[in-house]
């Protein structure tokens, strides 16, 4: 019987992701009678074990979370913990817009001025309340216009140094996978269950 998570989101875009990366376990999204995880947190560490803490309580299942998203160095990191609702709209198209116009506002107009990361921390709680955090990074630059169609978020205008010259919305999911932040935090957690 495999492992059962529960991950504390809806998000159907992670539990795809999970699902291909660790097919091993049984991914559960949390269910609507459980209302909605808190975020309040700093640091994406924070947020990460505030969700889990929230979906193990609430489902008495182990309980996975991340916090992930965009930081920029010319932005001074941001939007960081912030990416998700980065702009007032909180639409990605709104968030890649907002994020072009504040790197031409700083004068980040050399691909070298624009350097970037991917960060995604995954914090699984247990049934028993011991936790673990995880930390996975995707070192890259920020491109000057959207492209590709695969992905969400900041993926259009996001160059991964692993893969240069595209964008990694223009990856299939597995070459994505390979060299994305949650892929490497979700390595981290598989390396730490096998020892």
């Amino acid at each position: 019987m495999p492992l059962r998570i529960v991950l504390a989101s809806r998000n159907a875009h992670k539990i795809e992701e999970l699902s291909r990366m660790a097919p091993e376990v049984e991914w559960l999204l949390l269910p609507d009678s459980a209302g909605d995880p808190p975020e309040t947190g700093a640091t994406f560490e924070a947020n990460a074990l505030q969700k889990a803490r929230f979906g193990a309580a609430a489902t008495g299942l182990p309980c996975l979370a991340d916090d992930s998203g965009i930081e920029v160095d010319a932005l001074g990191g941001r939007p960081g913990v912030w990416s998700k609702r980065y702009s007032p709209e909180a639409t990605d198209a709104a968030n890649n817009a907002l994020l072009l116009r504040e790197l031409a506002d700083v004068g980040a107009l050399s691909p070298g001025a624009r350097s970037a990361r991917y960060r995604c921390v995954i914090a699984l709680v247990a049934a028993d309340g011991a936790e673990q955090v995880f930390d996975g990074r995707c070192e890259g630059t920020i491109g000057f216009s959207p492209r590709g169609s695969n992905g969400f978020g900041y993926d259009p205008l996001f160059l991964p140094a692993a893969v240069p010259g595209r964008a990694m919305a223009e990856l299939e999911p597995a070459e994505k996978d390979a060299i994305s932040h949650r892929g490497a935090a979700l390595q981290a957690y598989k390396r730490a269950q096998s020892r």
